[in-house]
Parts: C-alpha cells; sequence; structure tokens
C-alpha cells in the first residue's frame, strides 16, 4: 500500500486548530495519545475518547482523528471490540463535516487486517475520502506503516538519550540541539573512530533515504540510519559540522549594529559555537580570509549561491526539501553553508513516496503556495509545490540575514489556525512594505536586492525557475564590476545617462563627426590660404555646404532605421512597455552592432564627400596634382578620425549604460554571446586606427608638398600629431574600460546563457 500517499494526505487533516507552531500541536497530541494508550492498557477495555478531547485546545478535530486511529489498533488488534468508521460518524457529527482523510481509511483496513478480519479492497476503492485524491491508492498493499502524527510513548523514549550514554554503535559525547520530537547529539563511533552528528527522532518522514541519494558539497552526508523502540525511533547518523547553524548567526546579527556587520562576523558566530562546544579555532585560512575580507551583503550572497546550488541539485535528483529554515543550514568550522534537515522533503525515486507525504514546515518561511496548501479550504495540495517555493524560503532566510528581520511580518499570533493562514498568505500576497525594505544595508548591491524581492514574489511564474538560476544571479552579485553594470546603483552617472538613450547617441556620432571636419580643416587650411582666392574660398565652401546638406539627411534617415531597436526598445521599457521576447533580443543585438553600423555610415559619408571635394578642388586650376592629393589624404584622416572616435565613444555609452538592463528583460540567448565576443575582438582593431593616425599625420602631412610649402604645413601637423598623440592616450583609457566592461557582461551573459538552457530541463523537471 502507497502509505506515504496515505500519511496525512498532505496537512488537511490538521489544520483547523488554533495553534502557535506545528510542533506545539504535535507535543499536545503527543501528551493526550500517551494518556488515551495508557488508558487502554490499564484497563483492557475502551475508554472514552471524549474524556480526552477535553484537552484538545482548539485541536478537536485532528486530536479526534488520531484517538481514533489508536483506539482502532486497541479495538482489533491487541482486543477484540471491533468498530467500523461508520460507528465513529455517527457517535461524532463533526466527522460528517467533510470526507474522512484518506489515512483514517487505511489505519481501519489495516487495523482490521491485522486483527485476522479479510478486508474486501474494492469495498474501499469507491470510499469518498478517494474520489478528490491523487494517486489512487493500492489498497491491496500488504506493507503496513502506520500514519499517527506521534506514535505513543514516543516522548519518554526520547527522554532516555542523553549525553554520555551510549546506544548501538554510538557514545552520545554531547547534545548539539533538541526539538520537541527530536535530539541531535556529537557522538563517537565506536567501530569506525571516528566522530558524527546522530540524529534520534520519530519515525516520522524519509529523511535518511532522502538524503543518501544526494553526493553535493553544500548538504550534509548522511551515512547510515537505525530502526530504534519496535520502529517507534529512528537514528540517523551523519557528518559533523561543528561550526553551528545559521540560527546561530542570526542571534549573533541581533547583537551587533548594521554598520559593523562584514564577513567577519560570520567567522565570529562560528568561533563562538566552536567555544562553547569546547572545539579548538580552525587555522586561519585562504577561504576565511576570502570571507573576512567581504562586505556583509556580500557575504550573505556568498551563502546564497551555495545553498542555492544545493537546492538545484536536490531537485535535478527530484527532490524538494520543503522546511528551509536558518535551523536547518549547518556551518564547517570554515563557513561552508549545507543543507539539512530534509525529515517532511519530498523525493519522487523514494518508494511509496509522494508530495502530500509528510507535508509540513516552519510557518514562519513558508512560501504562499505553501500556506494556502496547509489551508483546508484552498485548492493547493502539496503535490503542486515545486523548486520555487524552497527558493522563496531560500529568499526569506538570507532577507533575514542580510536586515536581521524577516521579510513578512506575520501576526504575533500566527498558528494552523484557518484565519493566521489566511492572514499570512496575505501578508505575503502583499507588496513588502517600506520599513522592511529600508532595513536593507545602504552597501548593499542594488542587484542582490533586486534579486532577494524577485525570489519573494508572491506568484511562482515571478521567481527564478530554478536554483542553478538564483546561484548565477548571486554570483552576479559578488563581481562588482558586472552586478554595477547590469543593475546600477541609483544615483550613479550611468543611471543618469541611461534615460538620454534617444538623444545621447546622436551628440556622439556629432562629436566624432567634428573631430574628423576639424582635423580636416586644420590639416588643409595653411595650403588652401596660400593658394585660393576669395572666390575659390567661397567655391569651396558652397561645395561643402552642397555635400553636408546632401548627405546629412541621407545619414539621418539610415541612422534612424538601423537604431530602430536598439533605441526604441530601451526607452519603451525605461517607460513601463511591454516587448515580446524576440524584440528584446534584437535589441541588445543591434545595440551591440550600432557602434560599427554607425562607424560604417560615417565613412560612407566622408568617401562620398571625399570625392566630390576631391572633384571640386581638381577643378581649381591654381593647385597641382601634388597638392590636390595632400588635401585628399587629409579627407581620408579626418574620415578615419570621424570613423574611429565615433565608434569608441557611441559603443563605450551603449556598453556601459543602455545595453546592461536590457539583459534583465528577457532569457540570455546564444546571440547574446556571441556578439559580446565579437564585439570584444572588434573592439581593439579601432583603437589601431586611433594609434595609427599621429604617424599618418607626419606622413601625409609632409610628403606630398615641396620644402617651399613644408614650411606652411609643418606647424599644423606638429600640432595634429600632438593632439593625436593626446587623443590616443584618451581612447586607450576608454578602450581599457570598455575592454572591461564587455569582459564583465561576458561573465554575465555566459552565466544567464546557461541557465537559459537549463530552465527547458527545469521546466520539464517541475512538470514531471
Amino acid at each position: 500500500m502507497n502509505t506515504r500517499w496515505f500519511h496525512r494526505n498532505g496537512p488537511r487533516n490538521v489544520i483547523n486548530v488554533g495553534c502557535d507552531s506545528p510542533e506545539n500541536a504535535a507535543l499536545l497530541i503527543a501528551g493526550v495519545i500517551d494518556r488515551f494508550a495508557s488508558a487502554w492498557r490499564e484497563r483492557g477495555s475502551p475508554p472514552d475518547p471524549h474524556a480526552f478531547l477535553a484537552e484538545s485546545g482548539g485541536y478537536r478535530r485532528i486530536l479526534l482523528i488520531e484517538l481514533i486511529k489508536v483506539d482502532l489498533d486497541y479495538r482489533w488488534v491487541h482486543y477484540r471490540f471491533p468498530k467500523r468508521l461508520a460507528d465513529y460518524q455517527a457517535e461524532y457529527p463533526e466527522l460528517n463535516t467533510a470526507p474522512l482523510p484518506p489515512d483514517l481509511v487505511y489505519e481501519e483496513i489495516h487495523a482490521r487486517r491485522k486483527g485476522g478480519d479479510a478486508p474486501d479492497p474494492d469495498e474501499y476503492s469507491a470510499h469518498p475520502s478517494f474520489q478528490a485524491t491523487r494517486p489512487t491508492p493500492n489498497l491491496a498493499e500488504p506493507e503496513y506503516h502506520s500514519t499517527l502524527i506521534v506514535q505513543p510513548g514516543i516522548l519518554d523514549a526520547l527522554e532516555e538519550f542523553e549525553s554520555g550514554g551510549r546506544i548501538d554503535d554510538f557514545d552520545l559525547l554531547m547534545r548539539l540541539g533538541s526539538g520537541a520530537f527530536a535530539r541531535v547529539f556529537l557522538a563517537r563511533q565506536r567501530s569506525l573512530q571516528r566522530f558524527v552528528a546522530v540524529k534520534i527522532s520519530r519515525n516520522h518522514g524519509r529523511e535518511p533515504e532522502t538524503l543518501a541519494q544526494l553526493d553535493h558539497d553544500y548538504i550534509v552526508r548522511v551515512f547510515d540510519q537505525r530502526i530504534l523502540h519496535d520502529g517507534a525511533l529512528k537514528l540517523m547518523y551523519m557528518q559533523f559540522l561543528p561550526g553551528g547553524t545559521l540560527l546561530d548567526v542570526l542571534r549573533h546579527i541581533e547583537a551587533t549594529q548594521s554598520g559593523r556587520r562584514s564577513g567577519r562576523l560570520l567567522l565570529e558566530a562560528i568561533d563562538g559555537t566552536l567555544s562553547r562546544r569546547g572545539i579548538v579555532e580552525p587555522a586561519e585560512s585562504a577561504l576565511r580570509r576570502e570571507i573576512a575580507e567581504l562586505s556583509w551583503p556580500d557575504t550573505v550572497a556568498w551563502l546564497g549561491v551555495r545553498l542555492a546550488s544545493a537546492i538545484d541539485y536536490a531537485h535535478r535528483c527530484g527532490i524538494l526539501h520543503r522546511d528551509l529554515k536558518p535551523a536547518n543550514i549547518l556551518l564547517t568550522a570554515e563557513g561552508i553553508p549545507k543543507l539539512a534537515d530534509f525529515n517532511i522533503s519530498f523525493s519522487r525515486h523514494i518508494a511509496g513516496a509522494s508530495p502530500l507525504a509528510y507535508f509540513g514546515g516552519s510557518l514562519d518561511y513558508m512560501s504562499p503556495e505553501q500556506l494556502r496548501a496547509c489551508h483546508p479550504d484552498m485548492s493547493t495540495t502539496p503535490a503542486d509545490i515545486d523548486t520555487r517555493s524552497d527558493l522563496y524560503s531560500l529568499a526569506v532566510v538570507l532577507f533575514e540575514l542580510l536586515t536581521g528581520r524577516r521579510p513578512c511580518s506575520d501576526p504575533p499570533d500566527a498558528g494552523l489556525s484557518t484565519t493566521s493562514l489566511e492572514q499570512m498568505i496575505a501578508v505575503r500576497n502583499r507588496a513588502i512594505t517600506g520599513e522592511v525594505l529600508a532595513a536593507i544595508p545602504a552597501d548593499c548591491p542594488a542587484v542582490l536586492r533586486h534579486t532577494l524581492l524577485r525570489c519573494l514574489a508572491p506568484q511562482p511564474g515571478d521567481r527564478y525557475p530554478s536554483g542553478a538560476g538564483l546561484a548565477r544571479q548571486l554570483e552576479l552579485c559578488l563581481d562588482p564590476r558586472a552586478r554595477d553594470l547590469v543593475d546600477p546603483p541609483p544615483g550613479t552617472w550611468r543611471s543618469r545617462l541611461a534615460p538620454w538613450v534617444l538623444i545621447a547617441p546622436v551628440v556622439l556620432f556629432v562629436a566624432g563627426d567634428a573631430m574628423g571636419m576639424l582635423y580636416d580643416f586644420f590639416h588643409n587650411s595653411p595650403i588652401l590660404n596660400k593658394y585660393l582666392s576669395s572666390t575659390q574660398w567661397d567655391y569651396l565652401r558652397n561645395v561643402a555646404w552642397i555635400i553636408i546638406l546632401a548627405i546629412m539627411p541621407l545619414a539621418t534617415g539610415l541612422y534612424l532605421f538601423t537604431c530602430r531597436y536598439a533605441i526604441r526598445v530601451p526607452h519603451g521599457l525605461r517607460r513601463g512597455r511591454r516587448y515580446d521576447r524576440a524584440t528584446i533580443v534584437r535589441a541588445r543585438v543591434d545595440l551591440l552592432r550600432l557602434g560599427d553600423r554607425v562607424a560604417l555610415m560615417t565613412l560612407g559619408g566622408w568617401v562620398l564627400g571625399a570625392v566630390v571635394a576631391t572633384v571640386a578642388v581638381a577643378g581649381l586650376s591654381t593647385l597641382r596634382p601634388s597638392l590636390i592629393a595632400h588635401l585628399v589624404f587629409a579627407n581620408i584622416l579626418g574620415g578615419l578620425v570621424a570613423v574611429s572616435y565615433t565608434f569608441l565613444f557611441l559603443t563605450f555609452y551603449l556598453v556601459r549604460c543602455v545595453y546592461p538592463p536590457l539583459l534583465l528583460h528577457s532569457d540570455i540567448t546564444a546571440a547574446d554571446v556571441r556578439q559580446l565576443r565579437a564585439l570584444s575582438r572588434r573592439c581593439p582593431s579601432y583603437l589601431a586606427i586611433v594609434f595609427s593616425i599621429p604617424l599618418l599625420s607626419v606622413f601625409f602631412g609632409l610628403s606630398f608638398v615641396d620644402s617651399a610649402d613644408a614650411v606652411a604645413v609643418i606647424s599644423p601637423t606638429r600640432w595634429l600629431s600632438a593632439g593625436a598623440v593626446l587623443g590616443s592616450l584618451g581612447s586607450y583609457l576608454l578602450f581599457r574600460r570598455l575592454e572591461g566592461d564587455l569582459s564583465a557582461l561576458t561573465r554575465v551573459v555566459e552565466r544567464f546563457w546557461f541557465d537559459s538552457s537549463d530552465r527547458h530541463v527545469s521546466s520539464s523537471a517541475q512538470r514531471s
């Protein structure tokens, strides 16, 4: 029988209660169940459940269901006082307010079977409890596992284990932690002479089987398990991590002012735990030095990268954690985090398991959909939960680490009552308040803030689709140059210039062209002043204006057509417009090509102008051919100046201010990766042109003039060469910044590209 499917059938059997936590609810139920079982054994006849329901404290329905399970076992198996579920329904009208829980039906089947009765599976297959559930259970399966929330006597059994004792192969040295139904000890395993962490808990959930599937650097390694007390308890022994938990770190945060938090705070919390446990602090290491140098937001991102990758790995193995909280994240002595406590996790690879099994979690860290699955009147079920719920819980943990408070302020008396659940769901469905956001440290990178807020989105579809995507985004937070490009901090010049995407490219285009014109003018004016009359000068000025008036409308039209995606889409996005994925990808590609296209248009305009100017100058009989060649080559150099500087100016602006934010608006494609790499290869060519201009100025400035004219051109040639050298140095500095930006953006798109290529796999896994 699929006992995991039956076990509690999610939370719908336990929700109509007013309690402050699932753990306290289970404690109350455990105490009542113990007394009820003791009454059965002492009397040898059925005690009256009504007397025990008086102790329900608001847990009446769930307590009644658990009492009936125990009552069925004693009536059919230990004694002969048979009673059917229909009799309980007649005696307790509240059982008829909803279909009987499938796990209660399951317990009756097996109580009858163990008592020597032979229930017909067909009798139960059409039971109303099974009509709205999935998957369909195999009622004929003989294997039995109790669905009781708490076995009778479990609390007394746990109290037997204390430090200094021995159980099985383990000497219990020190208690590391405890919960309502679990004890964790530092122990020495005698057979292998090693220290391990031993967890003794109620035999509930499939944590050992789940963790046994996982082999990851950031997940606690489980070695094996033992079953104790006739199956009521289980002992699981695992890798011992001496550094405590993130809960210890949070307590350390509360005692430290926000401005004094850094990576050293994490190490101090770990060292404090080591000291309390009598463990020698570890020697200085490269990793501890790296952590100590991190800011506190970077430390949070550093931890988040590792935890997100662990979640992604578990998800790829078909496992959901479903109870992420600081107490379930352990730390090594060097600060490495590891996920633990998969007690209510779900693995589709464990026989008999389903998402409906052992559903639970810590309310404060639950996602909205997980809370909805807890609500008896909402359609969401545990089977609807996927990895994005774990990512929400992780974001709550990271936000609490970052700020010292959780992002959602739940009611102080929040518990498992339907009213409390509805209030908590409503809180998570609202935007995070300004008061909470004000707690984010001033040195927190904008991209980390936006990453956490995206993970905390009420709708799962608005979050990252996988742990890998979140891990790569958090890695971006640790890359200062890349993160400030993609998500620039408010008030920086990049964020101020980005909105000028309609005007800035035109200004830069004109600036580059003007530099070429000035170069051409100063290079040619000495010769023209010497050999041309005022009439000829007027003639040339008229030709120049004709060239400008003819070329500029054509260049403007080509520019607007070429830039239609690259300029229009970023401008529209800033105004709140929405574009489809193909349009945004096209805009990103065009932005990376825009510098080359404008440079090519500039070159075309200068070539056309050079041809017309050459014809016009050739018509002046006073100039000999060598001087005409001098003017033509000066025009060519002016074109090179215009082309190279226009490209560098425009590309620098687009790459630094306009392109990066577009990476956040759609999936990264292979085209983004190719175009960034290609642009990185093209940029040095334009820099080479800039560096060649001083040498070409000298060469062409003196190659076509005789000694008489050299006197006139040598001074402007000297100044133009000096200016070209200064321009080359400035261009080199600009190029180095551009090169660094392209390198950072390439790292970004490669991370996002791998994430995008994984999304199909992730989506398929979620669907399966």
